[in-house]
């Protein structure tokens, strides 16, 4: 006995991409998971969720201002919480993504934060080691 094939139509795979996006963790699990693979694959060795703790807490010292800048300057200790961006008091979501499940979901999006802010406070661009450190360090809260 043959079986008809099954049609797919545009509104079916829309509806099922829609469908996947709201499972639960597929966003950020999806996002994190390539980026750790693409820094694994600019030469990062195993991932450390302490590590990225450690330099998260880190402090650095402005070669310009002399002021001791860390990522809790802004971000608060507590990344549970929200956060006040240093400069210009601008309140900043909770890093949790368990408080806040936008975060980490976008690549292009934590690429670009990791840009700006790695410059801002370790006066340098991070290694793909420690953007790799650091989001498994976030990526468990």
């Amino acid at each position: 006995m043959m079986q008809k094939p099954i049609r797919t139509t545009r509104a079916g795979v829309l509806a099922a991409l829609l469908l996947a996006s709201l499972l639960p963790g597929t966003g950020r699990a999806d996002a994190v998971g390539e980026l750790l693979d693409a820094y694994r694959a600019q030469g990062a060795a195993a991932f450390s969720a302490s590590r990225g703790e450690t330099l998260w807490m880190q402090r650095q010292v402005d070669a310009g201002s002399g002021t001791p800048r860390s990522c809790t300057s802004c971000h608060s200790r507590d990344l549970r919480s929200k956060g006040r961006h240093a400069r210009t008091g601008k309140l900043i979501e909770p890093m949790a993504p368990s408080v806040n499940p936008q975060r980490l979901t976008d690549r292009r999006k934590i690429e670009k934060w990791f840009r700006r802010n790695c410059k801002w406070t370790l006066g340098r661009l991070c290694t793909p080691q420690e953007k790799g450190d650091i989001l498994s360090y976030l990526s468990r809260l």
